[in-house]
């Protein structure tokens, strides 16, 4: 699906090391699976890594198919820019950015090479972000939220 075919508010941009590897499937399924919960939420999610495109492809086949873009990013441009490549691994750390459309990051996380992201807490926090309301830890959907939060717009 194209970004620009749908109407999004928000934007998860999360980078990944690998294709092929143990835990990167994990986490590119799972926002598979959460990607209507995300289209729901106005947002559009987009995975990357230093893999090609033909590397890409073959994997998101082997996975059974990935409805959202992988991007290449095989020099490491990108995931230096937003400060998440690993020199030593010569691949981006686990990082995850929520984006408002203007491309302004709204959270940030960033966890090591051997440890996998939460695609649940991601969309939690995609969530909270879409009330703009202060949400309190551990906050859902359906549960109590504070005043509207004028910095969040």
């Amino acid at each position: 699906m194209r970004l620009s075919a749908m109407r999004t508010d928000l934007i998860v941009v999360f980078f990944y090391p690998r294709d092929f590897s143990f835990i990167c499937p994990t986490e590119v399924t799972g926002f598979n699976r959460a990607l209507k919960s995300f289209e729901d939420a106005k947002c559009s999610v987009v995975g990357i890594s230093i893999d090609n495109v033909e590397s890409h492809l073959r994997w998101a086949e082997e996975l059974g198919g990935i409805d959202y873009p992988l991007a290449s990013d095989a020099d490491g441009e990108i995931a230096r820019a937003f400060g998440i490549f690993d020199e030593d691994e010569k691949a981006a750390l686990r990082a995850t950015f929520v984006m408002r459309k203007d491309r302004a990051i709204v959270h940030a996380l960033a966890c090591p090479i051997n440890v996998g992201r939460s695609v649940e807490d991601t969309l939690r926090v995609v969530q909270a972000i879409g009330t703009g309301q202060m949400c309190p830890a551990e906050w859902k959907p359906g549960m109590e939220t504070g005043p509207i939060d004028s910095k969040s717009r």
